[in-house]
């Protein structure tokens, strides 16, 4: 039997009881049937939301297994993981350009500086047909570059004096085993300031007709530098003397066929590198020490113990009226040992000869009053310090949501700090106590938000334990916000790793700190390292003499 269909449009009137019996109950059945289809759609769409989100966690941990793999597989290599992450842009975007400001004008083109340093002059004569007048000259200034081997053959005058010794003429400063200063600053700035390789240097000088061997290129990149490194080590120390703050920073390097690693220390006017086997706290009181050998127990010293908290059992036969200071590690050793402290045991003597060369560096003068900024590495945590705050976001942008919820509270907390870190910058250019009460206010309330998501809390947390290093900057406004000035020093240290590879030699490992920590301190002095070396190695040149770069590190702070 089959059923009849009513029409839509048939008014209820006209029906009978029976026909609007079967019309409500299929109106009914037909409800039912959809609510039935609505429940069923709905608890596919959680079944597949809670699928998603198990895929999405699933992808997640993947991503994290891979990025260990890849790093195991760099570890492997000897080289260094590379980051997990792209670079967050909150320095960029919060800069006066990206906010609105207006752009520089572009330079216009002027005349060159050098036209009145004509080093020769060509009179070019011009093909005429007969009657005509002759106007004079027109200039044309023309730079170029001559590269030319030459060899020089020097005739010393040779006499005997009257009892009987041989006098022979000295030689011109700066010739080294039959080879003139030109040459091995020629060889020192395309090594050091253009990451030239030793072999392409020495076919380069062949190519030009210089007959000389690698050997005696290395010799040149290597050996006889003591004056460059005893600037270097000055340099260091006038920095660590003269800044109000420092951007310290480390990355690997590898020397003798070993993992090694290079520590920059750098400030407004300075910069240096050091490398050594070890990267600890130890290792970073050391460099900030420089030459220095000494070790003194003074109020620094017990200061820096009592905040590693050290056993006041230990420290009170230590202390004394007057500051004890100690020429070398022997006797501070020996020191230690007549107390009670046991030197052979690595985790207690530790943080003692920290103490003793944390307080040499204060008796010495060094570092002073300056900030130290990093990147939040244990060993840079000394003195006062200061966080950046680039490398504190990076922390928001590494984390790995897993749902869309933790996604968008992600990106709000990284809009919230982007904007405070605004605020600092403004806040540096016109310090004042007021705005300085309004941005601790505002930082409390942004890393005591609480989300649900467990890993942002605890970031949020853990960055809020920090804030008195985070807000350094609003007691001292001359401290920069981040460590960008450190890791673009390294990034030529790195190129070079990349380029040379690793060291051999103590001679050599000495010889690309020092150079490469001169090449910058010139760069920021404003000064041309091509000059720089002339005046070192004794070319005489037109130029003036440039005084040592430390008395010029000190002056300009």
């Amino acid at each position: 039997m089959t059923k009849r269909r009513l029409p839509m449009a048939e008014h209820a009137d006209t029906l009978s009881l029976k026909a609007l019996r079967e019309l409500v109950t299929g109106l009914v059945k037909r409800a039912d049937q959809a609510d039935i289809r609505t429940e069923k759609l709905e608890a596919e769409h959680q079944t597949l939301r809670a699928e998603n989100d198990q895929l999405r966690i699933e992808n997640t941990r993947l991503k994290v297994d891979n990025q260990l793999l890849r790093d195991e597989i760099a570890r492997l290599k000897n080289l260094p993981p590379r980051p997990p992450f792209k670079p967050s842009g909150m320095e960029k975007a919060t800069s006066d350009k990206s906010a609105g400001g207006k752009e520089k004008p572009s330079r216009r083109r002027r005349p060159k500086g050098d036209t009145g340093r004509v080093t020769r002059e060509e009179v070019l004569i011009a093909s005429v047909p007969p009657g005509s007048r002759f106007k004079g000259y027109k200039n044309c200034v023309v730079r170029d570059l001559v590269l030319r081997a030459e060899v020089i053959r020097y005739r010393r005058e040779c006499w005997v004096a009257p009892d009987g010794r041989t006098i022979i003429a000295p030689l011109p400063t700066g010739i080294q085993g039959g080879f003139g200063p030109n040459l091995r600053r020629f060889c020192l700035t395309l090594h050091n300031h253009g990451q030239v390789t030793t072999q392409r240097l020495t076919t380069l000088l062949n190519d030009i007709g210089v007959e000389i061997s690698k050997r005696q290129v290395i010799r040149f990149l290597t050996q006889g530098l003591d004056g460059f490194h005893a600037e270097d080590a000055a340099v260091l120390h006038a920095g660590l003397v003269s800044s109000s703050y420092v951007t310290v920073d480390d990355t690997g390097a590898r020397h003798a066929n070993r993992n090694f690693h290079t520590t920059h220390i750098g400030g407004e006017y300075f910069t240096a590198f050091r490398t050594a086997p070890s990267k600890s706290r130890l290792n970073f009181l050391a460099l900030l020490r420089g030459n220095y050998q000494d070790y003194v127990l003074n109020d620094a010293a017990f200061a820096f113990l009592e905040d590693r908290q050290v056993d006041p059992v230990l420290l009170e036969p230590l202390k004394r009226q007057e500051p004890q200071r100690f020429a070398n590690q022997v006797p501070f050793l020996g020191h230690l040992a007549e107390h009670g402290i046991d030197i052979f045991d690595r985790d207690i003597i530790r943080p003692f000869a920290e103490a003793g060369i944390w307080g040499a560096i204060r008796h010495h003068g060094l570092v002073g009053n300056a900030v130290i900024v990093s990147d939040d590495a244990g060993q840079f945590r000394v003195g006062t310090h200061a966080l950046c705050w680039v490398h504190a976001e990076r922390l928001l942008h590494k984390l790995m949501p897993a749902t869309p919820r933790q996604i968008e509270q992600v990106e709000t907390l990284r809009e919230l700090v982007w904007l405070f870190y605004k605020l600092l910058k403004d806040y540096q250019r016109k310090p004042s106590q007021r705005a300085a009460h309004a941005l601790q206010i505002r930082f409390d309330r942004i890393f005591s938000i609480r989300t649900g998501y467990s890993d942002l809390d605890k970031l949020l947390s853990r960055l809020k334990r920090r804030k008195a290093e985070l807000l350094r900057v609003l007691e001292r406004p001359e401290t920069p916000l981040n460590t960008n000035a450190s890791e673009r020093d390294l990034r030529g240290f790195v190129i070079k790793r990349k380029i040379s590879g690793g060291t051999v030699s103590r001679d050599g490992r000495q010889a690309r700190d020092s150079m490469l920590g001169l090449m910058k301190t010139c760069q920021k002095l404003g000064l041309s390292f091509w000059h720089y070396l002339g005046d070192r190695l004794g070319i005489a040149t037109s130029h003036p003499a440039i005084p040592p770069l430390a008395t010029m590190i000190v002056t300009r702070a």
